[in-house]
């Protein structure tokens, strides 16, 4: 597996990994809300730096989207869950753009127990999600376990 820069002609196979990846975890979102976001996904696309997780006979199999030191997007094809995409992608962004906060729809139980485990923990939870819709986010910040703590009293 690889991390690769995709461009605009990758597009489509982002979409339908998002909205594969969106209805295998977000059973919480209407089916109309998940039409909207999809058709502001290009848009989206254009405000964060876009990394994708390639097989080399497998194509992109999920990516990232990186803006100002956040992890704006994650998503993974529903096939590849569990197989250590997202961990890798996760790593790429803190290592390597030095991304260290994302949020976490309070609802996807699952997105939020594989953040917490890679050493993320909740600073913050906002009632509403970023357009305005009552889906509370929870606002995480990557905190790896030495690091805490390390004030000397």
């Amino acid at each position: 597996m690889e991390i690769i820069k995709p461009t605009e002609t990758d597009f489509p196979r982002l979409i339908d990994i998002w909205e594969k990846s969106v209805t295998a975890t977000h059973d919480f979102i209407s089916g109309e809300y998940i039409k909207k976001i999809k058709s502001l996904l290009p848009e989206f696309f254009e405000i964060v730096d876009l990394y994708a997780a390639t097989i080399s006979e497998h194509g992109i199999i999920g990516f990232s989207g990186i803006a100002e030191g956040k992890i704006e997007m994650l998503f993974i094809d529903p096939r590849w869950f569990g197989q250590g995409t997202g961990k890798l992608l996760v790593e790429h962004a803190i290592k390597k753009i030095n991304a260290t906060q994302v949020d976490v729809n309070e609802q996807n139980t699952g997105a939020y127990k594989f953040y917490r485990k890679m050493g993320f923990r909740i600073v913050s939870r906002s009632e509403t999600d970023s357009m305005g819709k009552p889906y509370p986010i929870l606002h995480l910040s990557y905190q790896p376990s030495g690091t805490l703590n390390t004030a000397k009293s």
